[in-house]
């Protein structure tokens, strides 16, 4: 299933509490359960004022469809063609 990189900007976001967090992954995650596996949450960082989002699912149109239904933005979708680590520098 292809990958892809979400960049959400969401001013203030790294002021959020842990419970507030907590209610924004659930969101998510109801919203994913309804859309069935075509569409997977993998992670995602949290900065002061944007969320990127790593998520593996069958094209782009599911992952705008699931920032819609659940309230996010989804303001850049890059799919990923690689990945790469330091041990991608080893013979």
């Amino acid at each position: 299933m292809p990958e892809f990189v979400i960049e959400r900007d969401m001013p203030g976001v790294g002021k959020l509490g842990p419970d507030e967090l907590k209610s924004a992954s659930q969101g998510s995650c109801a919203v994913l359960r309804e859309m069935g596996p075509g569409i997977q949450w993998v992670q995602s960082y949290v900065t002061d004022d944007k969320i990127y989002c790593v998520y593996r699912a069958d094209d782009e149109a599911q992952i705008r469809q699931h920032a819609e239904t659940a309230g996010f933005p989804a303001n850049s979708i890059s799919r990923v063609r690689a990945v790469i680590d330091p041990t991608t520098a080893e013979d």
